[in-house]
Formats: C-alpha cells, structure tokens, sequence
C-alpha cells in the first residue's frame, strides 16, 4: 500500500512536470509567433535630405545587398531610380536586384539601389517646352536642370560620402524619367556609367532634345558607358523615337560607348518596366 501511494505521489509529480513543461512550451512559441507576426520586415532604409539646388526636402529610399557593412573596405555600384517611391518602382527594382545577385544566379554584382521618391515628376523630369497647349496641360514642367544640379552636385556627393560605393553608376528613367536619362546622357554623360533608358518621352517639345546642342557629341568618354533603349508596343511615335535614340548613339561610333536597343512585343507602356529592367541588367553584366 505505502509503494502504490508513493507510485502515485511519483506519477503526480512527473504529470505536473509535463503539463508545466507543456505549458511553456506552448507560451514560448505564442510569444515567437507573435513576436514574428509584429516585426518590420525590413527592406533598407529611407533618409531624407535638403537640396539647395530644388529648395526643399527629399526622400530617398536605400536598398543595401547582403553582408553590406559600412565597416568593410568592400565597395559597391550604386543604382540610382527615378521614379524611387515606395508606392512607384523602387520595390520591384530593388527585388530585380536582389535576385540577379543571388550566387546561383550571379548575373549582376551586388549593388546599392537609391530610389529618389518624386515631389513633382513633371516639374523634375522635363526641360522647358515651346509648345502652348503642354504649357497649359502640365503647368509645373520645365525644371530638369535644377534636378540634374541636384543629382550631380547633392544626391551622388551625399551618397557616395555616406556608403560604400564604387565607381560604378545606373540611373534608371521610364516615360518622363526616360526623358530625363537621356536629356543627362546628352548634357552630362559622364555622371553615369550605365543607362537603362525605357519607354522615353521623346516627343517632348517636339523632339528638340535630338536637335539640342549636345555635350554627349563632343565628350571624349574615356570610361565604358553602357546604354539600354526599350520601348513596348506603345504607339507609333514613341517606338519611333526609342528607335532613333539608339541609331543616334551607335552613330557617333564612339569606342567606349556600347548601346542595346530592344522592342519587347507583348509589353505595352504601363507593364513594360519591370522586364526591361531585368533585361537591361543582363546587357550589362
């Protein structure tokens, strides 16, 4: 009698164990699960700066590569988006990025994405035009140069004195900022090393950019620059000019300039970026 009730204290205590070890295990992984069902998924970062050149705040948002390390003396090329909101393209370029650098993949080095978030893409992306009724239609337009100023003498200088950054430079542009990469690429080719040009606003001001007194003709380019013209099937005039654009620069057979021009025939202006893009990187690898 006196072994069977100390058998039964025994097993008493042993299932009093269990249900408190049960117990904690189950409020251990509550807490994990909650605590991972409140985490910030974390995509980079976003800092803001003051320009002189536009008088007034921006917003950048920062995609960094794995094992970045701001300690290492390892540095990286550094892509710069137009049209870099979070609720625009900066997203899925950042994510193009990302698995393009991926080991198994290995078609594009590991990079930094800055995504320049717009206040005002028409005032930012377009030099003035002469004709009325776009004067009227898009009131704000006109000040590319300001933004180019900015890009050059704020944006690059601030990003390459805070990160680790090589001399490897993008700029990405659609629509008006197509416009905007090409307008650079006359006035200032050496700002970049690479630009992926897609679906650009050509026609504005009546195609004057072609006709302008461009830099890009006279610069010696003494380093590769690489540029990629795409366009979708988006309207007879737009494709015309993304075609000229890449006949005007293979013309000037500048050694050191190489340039890709690619239709793509199922894409039309709204779903033409994110494919181009991922082909615009495979050109440049």
């Amino acid at each position: 009698m006196y072994r069977e009730e100390q058998q039964y204290k025994m097993n008493k205590i042993y299932f009093t164990l269990l249900l408190f070890c049960l117990i904690s295990l189950h409020s251990i992984a509550q807490d994990s699960t909650r605590l991972k069902q409140n985490s910030p998924f974390v995509l980079g970062t976003t800092v803001e700066i003051y320009s002189s050149q536009l008088g007034e705040k921006r917003t950048l948002n920062i995609y960094f590569p794995e094992g970045y390390n701001p300690k290492d003396t390892v540095k990286y090329p550094v892509i710069y988006l137009l049209d870099g909101s979070a609720e625009e393209d900066f997203i899925h370029i950042a994510g193009i990025v990302q698995f393009l650098n991926f080991p198994w993949v290995n078609i594009l080095p590991k990079s930094i994405v800055v995504g320049i978030a717009n206040v005002d893409r028409q005032r930012d992306f377009t030099f003035p035009t002469h004709i009325e009724k776009d004067k009227k239609a898009f009131p704000t337009t006109g000040g590319s140069e300001r933004f180019i100023a900015f890009i050059e003498k704020e944006l690059q200088p601030y990003i390459e004195k805070n990160y680790k950054t090589n001399s490897s430079k993008t700029i990405i542009g659609e629509s008006l900022g197509g416009l905007l990469a090409t307008e650079i690429l006359f006035k200032k080719p050496k700002l970049f090393t690479n630009y992926i040009i897609v679906s650009p606003s050509l026609w504005w001001d009546n195609e004057s950019l072609f006709s302008a007194d461009s830099t890009f003709l006279k610069t010696k380019l003494n380093v590769q620059t690489s540029v990629y013209v795409a366009v979708g099937k988006e309207g007879g005039r737009m494709q015309k000019d993304a075609k000229k654009l890449a006949h005007f620069l293979r013309k000037q057979r500048n050694k050191n300039v190489r340039v890709k021009f690619h239709y793509f025939i199922n894409e039309n202006h709204a779903t033409i970026m994110h494919q181009a893009v991922y082909k615009a990187f495979e050109y440049l690898k």
